[in-house]
């Protein structure tokens, strides 16, 4: 008998963090790599939200805090949400974790139990259905084709609810594919939710701020208020703030979940770097004058991006409403060879052959749930963008 738990089976490693690995790994050994994987902004965190770390490190706010984070934090979550998104929480509603990947780990270690279904649209965020397998429970996917805007339908939505759904995780701007849901499109979704009272709704806002052009972010419980006692609404400062490595996600939901999430985080982790916090505060309350610049950069390099790899033989690039990806189909490169004699016979050796035969490293489309496709992260400067570009559309234009 193996000494590791049966239920480690269940899950894999996340693709997204190998790629990005071994795209270090040969880039430590001297190859020529581009690095298209990391889902990070290469902007640096901004510097009042630095200072503010520093003084509170100069402080000496450098003790534990309250489990699921401190009541200053709790404030300028409770302001956000009502600022921002027309949403009233009082801070005992109001969890925060280390980063939005342990607010969503929490919230279904504390709801699930064996047989309890999860919809998760695809594509999707390479975690969601290995955090609902590490619950006991069972993701349903829901496959959302190019063709529809890589978009749920409420039919698709009232087709994959049955008496054991629990939850549905909903992503918008959304990682993979960038895709954007209008308030329009939500309130079909929270129409057909109404009908099934037994299904609750974990929403994944982290690119909130990304997004371009016209579009309008909203969320669930904004569009539709009679779900609001049975939304978790998550997000966090990683993406739109460039605080990635600081690690702090919150969620705001009725206060018997938060205190289950918290019960859980209390036995496991217990609070986020109070250092980080700090800085959290500082970046909800202090000035957001620097999200335009960051948003008007992120669309200059979609707009790029989109251009280039719709001229490349074989692919096909919508372009995204928000976040920093794109999921462009390859479907017409799928069953040709690459110049060096790889048949490329799914995504997965399409991205394995580019990597190997040009230094481009994306994420093949099979991790997200939805294939022919893969993923790219334009979270890097123009320049490189432009060659990575160039290498690929040389890839495909010598396919045979």
């Amino acid at each position: 008998m193996s000494f590791l738990s049966a239920t480690l089976s269940r899950v894999k490693p996340s693709p997204t963090v190998a790629v990005t690995t071994l795209a270090q790994e040969l880039k430590a050994q001297g190859r020529d790599i581009i690095g298209l994987g990391a889902g990070e902004p290469d902007f640096d965190t901004p510097d009042n939200i630095k200072d503010a770390a520093i003084a509170a490190i100069r402080a000496g706010r450098t003790k534990y805090t309250a489990p699921d984070g401190m009541p200053e934090l709790k404030a300028a979550i409770c302001a956000k949400f009502a600022r921002e998104n027309g949403l009233s929480y009082m801070p005992a509603q109001v969890s925060v974790a280390t980063g939005g990947k342990q607010i969503l780990f929490n919230a279904l270690m504390a709801t699930l139990n064996p047989g309890d279904e999860v919809i998760i649209p695809a594509p999707y965020w390479v975690s969601y259905p290995d955090m609902v397998l590490l619950g006991g429970g069972t993701p349903v996917p829901v496959e959302c084709g190019i063709e529809a805007g890589f978009k749920m339908t409420p039919e698709q939505l009232e087709a994959a609810i049955t008496p054991k759904t629990k939850w549905l995780i909903f992503n918008s701007p959304s990682n993979p594919t960038g895709a954007g849901y209008s308030r329009d499109e939500l309130k079909g979704l929270t129409d057909v939710l109404l009908r099934h009272p037994h299904v609750w709704v974990m929403t994944d806002d982290m690119y909130e701020h990304l997004v371009f052009d016209d579009f309008k972010f909203c969320t669930p419980a904004q569009v539709e208020p009679a779900l609001y006692d049975r939304t978790l609404t998550c997000n966090g400062v990683s993406k739109a703030y460039a605080m990635t490595g600081w690690r702090i996600g919150y969620a705001a939901g009725p206060e018997d979940l938060i205190a289950a999430m918290r019960k859980i985080q209390s036995q496991s982790t217990t609070n986020p770097s109070s250092i980080s916090q700090w800085a959290a505060v500082e970046a909800l309350n202090g000035t957001q004058d620097f999200l335009p610049r960051f948003r008007a950069m992120f669309q200059r390099r979609r707009d790029l991006v989109v251009k280039m790899l719709n001229e490349a033989p074989g692919i096909t690039c919508p372009t995204p409403d928000g976040a920093f990806y794109v999921y462009p189909s390859i479907a017409g490169c799928i069953g040709k060879t690459s110049p060096e004699g790889t048949l490329l016979d799914t995504d997965q050796a399409f991205a394995t052959a580019l990597l190997e035969e040009t230094g481009v490293a994306v994420v093949f489309g099979a991790a997200f749930g939805l294939s022919p496709n893969f993923r790219v992260s334009y979270a890097t400067s123009e320049d490189v963008l432009t060659e990575a570009c160039n290498r690929i559309r040389r890839f495909c234009e010598n396919l045979t």
